[in-house]
């Protein structure tokens, strides 16, 4: 592994942290720049979401005051992402490789869609929720988070869209406080479907890109919860975007 390698995946790693912290889909960042250097889908994929959940931890601390009044929604909603990731993490494992790269272009595109929609998706849910959570939102709530978590055990990027969209939609709270419960269920779901891939199928993992990935992850969580809401939204939404089209050009050519 060059000396160049090592820095690029570092450094993918921190600004996944980094924009997994404040928006999510930071394996629109890591995913594609693993595959950029020949290592294989399923494998870079098992191995960067074991790096980010670095990320995750230091950036759930970063976003602790955000997250204190969700506690004990949160709570509720924990075991839901956490039956959801391995729901996901075992549909990867299961299904052949061929199946997941072609699978995953489509989930990179649908998440692309969302980033690029998120200010709008956000905007009028901010015109639509009510004063407060129902038993009926609970229960659509909770079937919600557990998709997402599928979703993020099986692949990742635009988790954090996904779960931001939705609990805007349902939840009386500002958007920083949900941007701080996404941060704690996006931890969940990486963490539950890392110790999936652990226990069924270590030889997937690559430690190297592990450690590599969980370095960078682990300031770029710190990074964003303190600097990230002051980056020009449109310039974090375009970078996802163009290299979310990347990632789909390398997996099908």
């Amino acid at each position: 592994m060059s000396a160049f390698e090592i820095s690029a995946i570092i450094l993918a790693g921190m600004w996944a942290g980094a924009i997994n912290t404040v928006v999510g889909s930071g394996t629109l960042v890591t995913f594609p720049t693993l595959l950029f250097f020949g290592y294989p889908a399923v494998s870079a994929n098992i191995s960067n979401s074991l790096g980010l959940v670095a990320g995750g931890l230091t950036g759930a601390w970063g976003y602790r005051r955000e997250i204190r009044p969700l506690r004990d929604l949160l709570i509720k909603l924990a075991p839901a992402s956490f039956v959801g990731a391995i729901i996901g993490a075992l549909l990867l494992l299961v299904l052949p490789e061929s199946a997941f790269e072609a699978i995953v272009p489509i989930l990179i595109a649908l998440a692309l869609v969302l980033v690029v929609l998120g200010p709008r998706i956000n905007a009028w849910a901010a015109r639509h929720h009510a004063d407060s959570i129902t038993g009926g939102r609970l229960v659509v709530l909770l079937v919600g988070v557990m998709f997402a978590g599928m979703y993020g055990g099986y692949f990742g990027a635009a988790q954090g869209v996904l779960l931001i969209g939705m609990m805007s939609v349902l939840l009386p709270n500002g958007l920083q406080e949900i941007n701080g419960a996404k941060n704690v269920l996006g931890l969940i779901v990486n963490f539950t479907a890392a110790m999936v891939f652990l226990v069924i199928d270590p030889a997937q993992v690559n430690w190297a890109i592990v450690g590599l990935v969980a370095i960078g992850a682990f300031f770029g969580g710190l990074i964003g919860a303190r600097v990230g809401r002051l980056m020009p939204p449109w310039l974090l939404r375009a970078t996802i975007v163009i290299i979310g089209v990347v990632a789909i050009v390398v997996l099908l050519v």
